[in-house]
């Protein structure tokens, strides 16, 4: 363990962690050994897995920064939210409207404890860490920490980012992105990214290895399976697509494949 590594109190650090997985690979601090050697064995394999979690988070930043400051969204519920470590979304949000208000959802006690944590340290207002399952939408949607502190008769967009593909056809994750999207009022944004199944066998073999050892079965589906999830949203240009190409600033990484495909779009409520 690094000598400056900081660990909130009950924080397991000896069990692999996705959410602390996906931070490392972003460069972040909030990781810890057994994390590293995990996503170091996901590494072997595919050496540029990092660009992809980067292009991933990339992605969610130039969306929450056009819908905050474009669209003027000011409420994010963030559904399998993972750590706010790396430019976050209440950062991004913020940024633009520092009244935005956004809710970090993820199921593991873990990473809710971390980033309560994370969110009292650093003094970060308008913004709540909440366990819940994305498996149960229903008791996000109703209960009363998320209800008292998001309003769903204004819009609301609902940020999928990287987790969907952490729930099995089996547990009906087109049905549970139907429940989450029948709150939501004119004018709310549905924002997903998902591993698609156009990897090589070898990358996705240890992706999915590395994950399942950290408890969370990866599932990649074709964009034809991901693109049913904006059913009764108009998707914005350019559609679904690339993470790396949804409306770059700069795209400076062509010669980078990444050999993970990622595949993100939004859709508005018309």
């Amino acid at each position: 363990m690094r000598e400056t590594e900081w660990v909130p109190s009950g924080i397991d650090t000896w069990t692999p962690n996705g959410a602390r997985i996906y931070d490392y690979m972003l460069g972040g601090h909030d990781n810890y050994p057994a994390d590293r050697a995990a996503a170091d064995r996901m590494l072997q394999s595919n050496p540029a897995a990092p660009r992809t979690a980067m292009a991933n988070r990339d992605f969610l930043g130039r969306v929450v920064s056009h819908l905050a400051g474009e669209v003027g969204i000011t409420q994010f519920l963030d559904v399998g939210s993972g750590l706010p470590t790396q430019r976050n979304v209440h950062e991004v949000a913020q940024e633009s409207n520092r009244d935005a208000r956004i809710v970090y959802v993820d199921r593991d006690p873990t990473v809710i404890r971390h980033s309560q944590a994370l969110l009292e340290r650093h003094g970060v207002r308008n913004a709540i860490a909440f366990e819940g399952d994305l498996r149960s939408p229903g008791r996000i949607l109703t209960h009363p920490n998320i209800t008292g502190f998001l309003d769903f008769n204004r819009p609301v967009a609902v940020l999928l980012v990287a987790i969907l593909h952490f729930v099995s056809d089996e547990e009906d994750a087109h049905g549970i992105v139907r429940r989450l999207a029948s709150v939501l009022v004119p004018g709310s944004h549905l924002v997903i990214s998902h591993t698609t199944d156009e990897s090589p066998p070898d990358v996705m073999e240890a992706a999915q290895q590395g994950f399942r050892l950290a408890g969370s079965p990866l599932t990649p589906r074709s964009r034809a399976g991901i693109s049913r999830f904006f059913t009764g949203f108009d998707l914005l240009e350019p559609g679904l697509v690339d993470v790396r190409d949804w409306r770059p600033a700069l795209r400076t990484d062509q010669a980078w494949p990444s050999g993970w495909t990622i595949a993100g779009g939004v859709g508005a409520r018309p």
